[in-house]
């Protein structure tokens, strides 16, 4: 979302306020210290061991006062978390407008990727305006009932600040220095394989399985693997039991993202079952393996830029080789083209909220009868509001 909050700060007739949940606290300040934001409002939910329900309702009640006092024309939220459902929720019931930013990725399997399917599900009945990233995307709203002049292609946003901090990064100076010299440690004379994985899916006998095929690929002496392990103790408990003392793996902690993205930079291929790197490697013209059984990003496995190899330590050792072993093969995934967007994400969906007519507001109460509107309820026109806030 930062590039899209810093234009929404650059642009005339919008006042825009920031909320911030606080999981992953310091990957957060990390981010917002990386593109200079500053949160109006932190809700600082999280607490040890709690379950999906607790982090839900924690922000359904933190952010409803919010949304009551500040009163604004929208909320925007983005991807598939419980933040996002949560927040569209409250919004949805105190009859605010919902802007839904990277809307319509769909597997197809309610239960894969679980909770994250059901809760780009759910926010997509309380969603306005939604803005898919692809074409593919938009299609799945469309078969879905919502009404075609409510779901825009823009690209995706993540591509926005991708491109913006690769470029600070290759421009001489303390930034790209600061680097350089961080990871100095690197062996220019080994390919960089770059690894991420978090996914809820993963846990327990998928990440075994993925540590098994990282060990089996770090026996190679031309690589090097850089792993930043996540936070979760999910994760970190499996990846450091079984890749700790394993050759040429190099497990460190998370990256702030300017750190992220140089290494993506510097990397010869991904292996990651991240959504967003799905997205961000082929705008850096980097292949990407994705550790998962199914992908609701397959503009990428289409064009040919990404490949599912699940979690099958012989499928992910067999596609890293092959990448690794024929030049044909890296240089084809190389250069296809980026389905997910040009940069241009951000000011396209600040176009459509400055030039949108303001929705109808209910002015009846909402009550237990009425939750769930129809998509048409989203498209009924209204008179202009001359200065929006968001």
């Amino acid at each position: 979302m930062a590039p899209l909050v810093l234009a929404l700060g650059e642009a005339e007739g919008i006042d825009s306020r920031v909320c911030v949940t606080g999981q992953h606290r310091q990957m957060l300040d990390d981010v917002m210290s990386a593109f200079s934001l500053r949160a109006d409002y932190d809700l600082n939910i999280m607490r040890p061991n709690q379950s999906l329900s607790e982090v839900f309702s924690a922000v359904m009640t933190g952010i409803d006062p919010i949304i009551a006092d500040y009163n604004p024309d929208y909320v925007l939220v983005q991807g598939d978390t419980a933040t996002s459902t949560a927040a569209a929720l409250a919004a949805f019931f105190r009859s605010v407008s919902v802007g839904h930013v990277e809307a319509g990725l769909r597997t197809g399997n309610l239960m894969s990727p679980w909770p994250e399917e059901a809760n780009r599900r759910v926010t997509a009945v309380v969603t306005t305006r939604h803005y898919a990233p692809t074409s593919r995307a938009r299609s799945a709203l469309l078969k879905e009932g919502y009404p075609s002049d409510a779901v825009i292609v823009t690209g995706n946003t993540v591509i926005d600040g991708l491109l913006r901090m690769a470029a600070n990064i290759a421009q001489p100076g303390e930034l790209r220095r600061s680097l350089e010299v961080k990871y100095s440690w690197l062996d220019t004379s080994k390919r960089l394989v770059l690894v991420t994985g978090h996914r809820r899916e993963s846990f327990g006998s998928g990440f075994r399985q993925i540590c098994e095929a990282l060990k089996t690929i770090g026996r190679r002496d031309d690589i090097q693997i850089v792993y930043p392990v996540h936070l979760n103790p999910n994760v970190r408990g499996p990846v450091f039991d079984h890749l700790r003392d394993a050759p040429n793996v190099f497990l460190i902690e998370p990256l702030n993202y300017p750190e992220f993205v140089y290494l993506m930079t510097r990397s010869y291929l991904i292996l990651t079952d991240s959504g967003g790197i799905q997205e961000e490697a082929p705008a850096l013209r980097k292949p990407v393996l994705v550790m998962r059984d199914t992908s609701e990003r397959m503009e990428a496995v289409d064009a040919g830029v990404a490949r599912l190899v699940t979690t099958d330590p012989a499928r992910i050792v067999a596609g890293v080789e092959r990448l690794l072993d024929v030049p044909a093969e890296h240089e084809a995934m190389s250069l296809g083209a980026n389905p997910f967007g040009d940069g241009r994400a951000s000011k396209l969906i600040v176009h459509d909220l400055l030039n949108v007519r303001r929705p109808q507001r209910p002015t009846d109460h909402i009550t237990s009868a009425n939750l769930l509107p129809t998509p048409e309820m989203h498209s009924r026109p209204s008179p202009p509001l001359s200065q929006p806030a968001y």
